[in-house]
């Protein structure tokens, strides 16, 4: 039969709840698994996690800054972008924001390089 104790926890509804629940989970943080300081430590991570998720979305990159951030992470260069972009002066022509991706170009980079889609389909931003 399954036990059921009471933890004592409350939803978060306001600022002041998230910055006491975000106290209390770094009081808790080196809590064993599935001791009861462990499982108050999931819960409360599960709450302040979605409070996160509505109030403060992340954005996804835009094209050029999540094909820079992928050639970074995974130490490529221009050379390595020409299968999926064209060559090399189109790959700069991206990178410098001054020719937008083809359909067939976010098919290719989504494929290969595992950048979400969404990121790719977004209008570049401008910058100075």
């Amino acid at each position: 039969m399954l036990e059921i104790k009471a933890v004592n926890i409350k939803p978060i509804k306001t600022d002041a709840d998230y910055r006491r629940a975000l106290k209390e989970i770094e009081k808790l943080m080196l809590a064993t698994p599935d001791s009861p300081d462990g499982e108050r430590l999931d819960i409360l991570a599960t709450l302040v996690e979605a409070y996160e998720s509505k109030h403060y979305p992340l954005e996804m990159p835009d094209p050029v800054e999540a094909i820079k951030f992928e050639m970074e992470r995974k130490g490529l260069t221009v050379k390595d972008l020409e299968p999926m972009i064209g060559k090399s002066n189109r790959v700069y022509e991206i990178l410098n924001r001054k020719r937008s991706l083809t359909l067939k170009m976010i098919w290719k980079l989504h494929h290969e390089l595992g950048i979400p889609a969404e990121s790719l389909i977004k209008p570049p931003q401008a910058h100075a």
